[in-house]
């Protein structure tokens, strides 16, 4: 039996965190790498899976740094023509990262995606995200306006599956999720054993939707995660530095929600407020 699996999403589905060399170390954005360029992930993983009992054809668009207009405008376009019988769509942390963001936007994107795959013949692999907050060691004041909206990102992908069916796995039910050794050096994108996970985690429910996989996604990590010691320097030389650069988007928004939150209900922020914490 032939099967076409086709992944569309950002740094995640291309595979950054997990090195094919089986480096320790790599950068917050994936270098602007494409699938197979140095790295796996679980995408991958699960089409060698897949390939144990059928004749897979996958193809994987994902880029990293991709949005969810990225995705509809640029990915979705090159998957040509024909039916499809499985399709990823996991995309979206790098939106709510943005000072643009727009989760009726989000939503909109995410649903001109799904209906086209849908229509194809494709089965729908989606998620809910975890409070990726938790795991970056961010501070309240600036992971709560985070993981609002991730919930918000998190409603779209409610909708986008209450429509379109298919398989949505919930991060936040796999307590694993939140163990450091589920995550790279950077702490945004699986290592190998997420990525290992994240593979075995969709392979086990399309089993249960009938789809046989006769040799699941091993779980057997090649590489040791990245020591106390590397994650503190890591942190120091690219994380600090990198939190500095993206907070400027995110920056004024969290700090209008702390500051209104300090405030009486009926108090409101000035323009003059406003505009300083977006200066």
């Amino acid at each position: 039996m032939s099967l076409h699996y086709v992944a569309l999403g950002d740094s995640t589905t291309v595979g950054v965190g997990d090195p094919m060399n089986g480096s320790s170390t790599t950068d917050l954005s994936g270098a602007g790498a494409r699938p197979g360029e140095g790295w796996r992930g679980w995408a991958s993983l699960l089409a060698d899976s897949l390939g144990s009992s059928h004749r897979v054809t996958f193809s994987n668009f994902a880029t990293s740094g991709a949005t969810s207009d990225l995705v509809a405008t640029q990915q979705l376009p090159e998957i040509g023509s024909g039916p499809i019988d499985l399709a990823s769509l996991i995309v979206g942390i790098n939106d709510t990262l943005r000072s643009t963001f727009d989760p009726g936007r989000v939503r909109d994107h995410l649903h001109v995606c799904a209906e086209e795959l849908t229509a194809r013949g494709a089965l729908l692999l989606t998620v809910r995200f975890h409070d990726h907050a938790k795991i970056f060691g961010l501070p309240k004041w600036m992971g709560r306006p985070l993981w609002q909206r991730i919930e918000q990102v998190n409603l779209a992908y409610d909708d986008l599956h209450s429509r379109y069916g298919g398989i949505r796995l919930d991060m936040a039910d796999y307590p694993e999720v939140y163990r450091r050794d589920f995550w790279s050096i950077d702490r945004m994108h699986p290592g190998e054993r997420g990525h290992r996970k994240l593979a075995r985690m969709f392979a086990d429910e399309l089993t249960r939707r009938g789809v046989r996989i006769d040799v699941p996604p091993n779980l057997d990590c090649a590489y040791k995660p990245p020591t106390k010691w590397a994650d503190t320097v890591w942190m120091v030389k690219e994380g600090v530095p990198w939190l500095g650069r993206r907070a400027g988007d995110l920056l004024p928004f969290a700090a209008r929600m702390a500051l209104s939150q300090r405030r009486p209900a009926s108090g409101a922020l000035t323009n003059a407020e406003v505009q300083r914490l977006e200066a």
